[in-house]
C-alpha cells in the first residue's frame, strides 16, 4: 500500500509500470518484481527528494540496484530448484509490461528470452534489459549502474553475444503474424491434442520442438525437457487426458505469446511458434506458487477469451 505525501505518491505511481517492467525482466518473477517496486517506494518516501531533478531516472536506478541485490540470492535458490526453472507467467494483453505491438517487443518478455537471460551475470542482465527493452543509451545506463560508459558497452556486447549463442538455430524463426491469428492456431492445436490425433498434432510441431515443464517439486511433472515432435506429441496427449480432462481452457496472451490457461489457472501453457507456423517450444508452469500473480490478474480482468471445454 502506498502512503505518504500526495505529490510524492503521485510521482511514484506515474513511474510504477516502468519500474515493474524493469524488475520483472531482470528477475523473471512477478512476485519479486512487486517486492522490488515496494522497496523502491520505501526508499523514495524516506529520501529528501528536494534535489531529485528527474524522478523517473531516480526510481529506475533505485529499482535496478534493488534487483541486482536480489539476483545474487535468486541465483543460489535456482541452482537448488527441483526440475526445470521457468519465469512466472504474466498476462500481457493489458500492457502491464509495456507496449507489445511489434514482434521484437513481444520477444523481449517471452519465456524463451527470460530463460536465456539466466545465463548472464546480474550486471550483464541489467545492461541488456535497459538497452534492449527500454532503449537507454550507454551513457544513461552507466549513470544508472554507476559504471563507466566503456564498461557498459563491453557488458552489453558480452550479454548480447551470450543471448545470440543461446538462440543459435532459431534466430529469425519466431512467428511475426498478427496475434489475432494465434487463437485459431491454439484452437486447432488443442483440438488435435484432445482428440488424441497424433498425426495432426505432430504436423503442427517442428522437428526440434522442445517441451519444458516447471512444477518446482510441488506438482509432479516432467523434470527434464521432452524433445522431438513424436515424443512431445505423445506426451501432450497423455498429460492432457491425465491431468486436464474435463477442465476448461482459456486463450490468453502470456508473456507476449499465445497461451492456454487450464481451469482456474491450475496450469499455464505458453506456445512458441516459428515463422513457418510450426510450434518450436512449449513451456508449462504448474507450480502453484508461480501462478499466484496470474490468478490475481484474472480476478481483476474480464477473464479469458473464448473459454473452451
Amino acid at each position: 500500500m502506498i502512503t505518504g505525501s500526495p505529490a510524492g505518491a503521485a510521482e511514484f505511481e506515474e513511474h510504477r509500470p516502468r519500474m515493474f517492467g524493469i524488475a520483472y525482466r531482470m528477475l523473471g518473477s512477478a512476485a519479486e518484481a512487486e517486492d522490488a517496486v515496494q522497496d523502491a517506494w520505501l526508499r523514495w518516501s524516506a529520501d529528501d527528494r528536494g534535489d531529485v531533478a528527474h524522478p523517473g531516472a531516480w526510481l529506475a536506478k533505485a529499482v535496478t540496484h534493488l534487483c541486482l541485490n536480489r539476483l545474487t540470492s535468486a541465483r543460489a535458490r535456482r541452482e537448488q530448484y527441483v526440475g526445470a526453472w521457468l519465469p512466472e507467467p504474466v498476462l500481457t494483453a493489458d500492457g502491464l509490461l509495456g507496449p507489445l505491438e511489434s514482434a521484437e517487443q513481444r520477444d523481449g518478455v517471452s519465456m524463451a528470452l527470460l530463460v536465456l537471460l539466466e545465463r548472464l551475470t546480474p550486471v550483464e542482465r541489467a545492461v541488456y534489459v535497459l538497452r534492449e527493452a527500454f532503449a537507454h543509451g550507454h551513457r544513461e545506463i552507466a549513470g544508472l549502474l554507476d559504471l563507466s560508459e566503456a564498461n557498459c558497452r563491453q557488458l552489453y556486447r558480452r550479454a548480447a553475444g551470450r543471448v545470440a549463442e543461446g538462440r543459435a538455430g532459431t534466430a529469425g524463426r519466431r512467428f511475426t503474424a498478427d496475434p489475432g491469428r494465434w487463437q485459431e492456431l491454439l484452437e486447432t492445436f488443442l483440438a488435435a491434442a484432445r482428440d488424441g490425433d497424433l498425426g495432426r498434432l505432430e504436423g503442427m510441431l517442428a522437428d526440434e520442438v522442445r517441451y519444458v515443464a516447471d512444477g518446482g517439486g510441488v506438482v509432479n511433472t516432467a523434470r527434464r525437457p521432452v524433445l522431438g515432435r513424436a515424443k512431445v506429441a505423445r506426451f501432450l496427449v497423455g498429460a492432457l487426458h491425465k491431468y486436464a480432462a474435463g477442465l476448461p481452457f482459456g486463450f490468453a496472451l502470456v508473456n507476449g505469446e499465445p497461451g492456454l490457461v487450464v481451469g482456474d489457472a491450475a496450469s499455464v501453457l505458453v506456445v512458441e511458434v516459428g515463422e513457418d507456423g510450426l510450434v518450436l517450444g512449449l513451456r508449462t508452469v504448474v507450480n502453484p506458487q508461480k501462478l499466484e500473480f496470474l490468478r490475481r490478474q484474472l480476478s481483476r480482468s474480464a477473464g479469458l477469451s473464448n473459454p473452451s471445454r
